[in-house]
C-alpha cells in the first residue's frame, strides 16, 4: 500500500467527522497565507517607503516628504502623513505624538486582523476530533456488545483504531497552526516595532527641524 492509499484509508475511517476537521483546516490555511502575503508586503512597502521619507525629511524637504507618504499605501507613509498635517498648526512635540499615535490605532489593528483565529481553530480542531473519537468508541463499543463473543477483541481493537484517527488528524493540524499563530504574532510585533521607531525618529527629526527653525529666526 503506497501513500495515497494509506492516507485514503486514514480519512476513510475517520467517518464524518474529519469532514468539520477538513473545513476548519481549509479555513486556517487560507488566513495563514492570507496573513503571510499581506504582512511581508507590509513590512516591505514600510522598508522602501521610510527609505524614501528618511532622507527628505532629514534635509528638511516636509512638502517632498509629505507628497511620498500621500501617494504610498505603505502604514509608515500614513503615519509620517498624520505628523505632516499636525505641523501644519503650531504645536509641542506631544501633539504631534498624539497625532501619530492616532495614526497608528488605525494600522494597527489591520496588522493584527485574523492572525487570532488560527490560535482559535487549532482548539477547536481538537476539540472536535476529541469528540469524533468519543463518538466513535462508543459506537464501537455498542457494536462489539451484539457480536459473538470470539470476534469482540478484534473488533473493538479495530473500532479503538478508527477512533482515534480524528484525535490523531486534529493533533496533526493543532500542532502546526499553534507554531503559525506564533510566527504571524511575532511577525506582526516586528512591524509594529519598525513602525514605533520610524515615528520616534520622525518626531526627533521634527523636533530638531523646528529647534534650528526657532534658532535662525533668533
Amino acid at each position: 500500500m503506497n501513500a495515497f492509499q494509506t492516507a485514503v484509508k486514514f480519512f476513510q475511517d475517520c467517518g464524518l467527522f474529519i469532514y468539520p476537521s477538513i473545513l476548519i483546516m481549509s479555513v486556517g490555511l487560507a488566513i495563514a497565507i492570507e496573513r503571510f502575503v499581506y504582512l511581508s508586503r507590509a513590512r516591505k512597502d514600510n522598508s522602501k517607503t521610510w527609505s524614501q521619507l528618511q532622507p527628505l525629511l532629514q534635509q528638511g524637504q516636509l512638502k517632498e516628504a509629505k507628497a511620498v507618504a500621500a501617494k504610498s499605501d505603505a502604514a509608515v507613509g500614513k503615519i509620517v502623513s498624520y505628523g505632516l498635517d499636525r505641523m501644519q498648526s503650531p504645536g509641542r512635540r506631544e501633539d504631534f505624538d498624539a497625532a501619530m499615535e492616532e495614526g497608528m490605532m488605525e494600522i494597527v489593528p489591520r496588522l493584527e486582523k485574523r492572525t487570532h483565529y488560527i490560535a482559535t481553530f487549532a482548539n477547536v480542531i481538537t476539540l472536535v476530533g476529541l469528540l469524533g473519537t468519543i463518538i466513535g468508541l462508543i459506537k464501537g463499543f455498542t457494536a462489539v456488545a451484539q457480536v459473538n463473543p470470539a470476534e469482540k477483541s478484534e473488533m473493538l481493537s479495530a473500532s479503538i483504531s478508527i477512533a482515534m484517527n480524528n484525535t490523531a488528524f486534529a493533533l496533526m493540524v493543532a500542532i502546526p497552526f499553534l507554531l503559525i499563530h506564533a510566527f504571524l504574532q511575532s511577525k506582526t510585533s516586528e512591524i509594529i516595532d519598525g513602525l514605533e521607531a520610524s515615528k520616534m525618529s520622525f518626531l526627533n527629526l521634527v523636533t530638531r527641524l523646528r529647534a534650528d527653525q526657532q534658532a535662525s529666526v533668533r
